[in-house]
């Protein structure tokens, strides 16, 4: 069985890697306008000017998911599984998985409130999303 997949950090990305793995969502945020975003990149993808890191909230809301039943590589004995994006407070969107949630879509409500949590995969932490206790 393949192990599950770990990131590829490249300069743009390593801080937020380096920041995960302390348990931390940080995120990159344009410096002219005040809008984070997500993926990391060299610029602000709304004036093309220079981005700032800072460390964002982890409170989210579910906007889409979807079940699969057929696991991917990595996720077999896992199927069926949520994939699903989260929306967070601060305004990026970020795919994720929902550990310890059913896959049952009657149980999913879209706007449910989302937490951080993290995956430790060897030397990587991968932020994800739970749902939060006070749905």
């Amino acid at each position: 069985m393949p192990a599950k997949s770990l990131p590829q950090p490249t300069p743009e990305t390593a801080m937020f890697w380096t920041k995960a793995k302390q348990h931390e969502l940080w995120l990159q945020k344009c410096e002219e306008t005040g809008k984070f975003f997500f993926p990391p990149r060299p610029a602000s993808p709304f004036t093309g000017g220079p981005a700032v890191w800072e460390r964002v909230s982890g409170r989210a809301r579910l906007v889409s998911f979807n079940i699969p039943h057929r696991a991917a590589p990595g996720f077999e004995g896992e199927a069926p599984y949520i994939v699903a994006i989260a929306a967070l407070d601060e305004g990026p969107n970020m795919l994720t998985n929902l550990p310890g949630a059913a896959p049952d879509p009657t149980t999913l409500k879209i706007g449910a409130r989302l937490e951080l949590t993290f995956e430790d995969r060897g030397d990587f932490s991968i932020p994800q999303f739970r749902l939060a206790d006070s749905q």
